[in-house]
């Protein structure tokens, strides 16, 4: 399982399979615009809320910058999960982006 995948490569990968997306961000910063069908789970939440996930799913992980997103694939990775951080976070972005409010 690779550790990480480039924006382009995950941009590509959407687009002809299904995959999970966990967004690490805060609330603020998903509501202002999010990869479409991504799951927020804040990065300060989710040593609470990896539960909800489920241990056979390959997770893929995004934050702003992708500083973030390492840290939750890290911890993931460590609880037993698949994930796979997303290079460059949302700043380097360029497939479809929905916004809330």
């Amino acid at each position: 399982m690779e550790k990480t995948i480039s924006n382009d490569d995950f941009n590509k990968l959407i687009q002809t399979e299904d995959v999970a997306i966990i967004d690490v961000r805060e609330p603020e910063e998903f509501i202002a615009g999010h990869i479409p069908n991504a799951k927020n789970i804040p990065l300060s939440q989710l040593e609470t809320r990896f539960i909800e996930l489920a241990k056979d799913t390959h997770y893929y992980v995004i934050c702003h910058s992708g500083r973030r997103s390492e840290l939750a694939r890290e911890f993931l990775t460590a609880k037993g999960y698949q994930a796979t951080n997303i290079l460059g976070g949302m700043m380097e972005w360029q497939g479809a982006v929905v916004a809330e409010g």
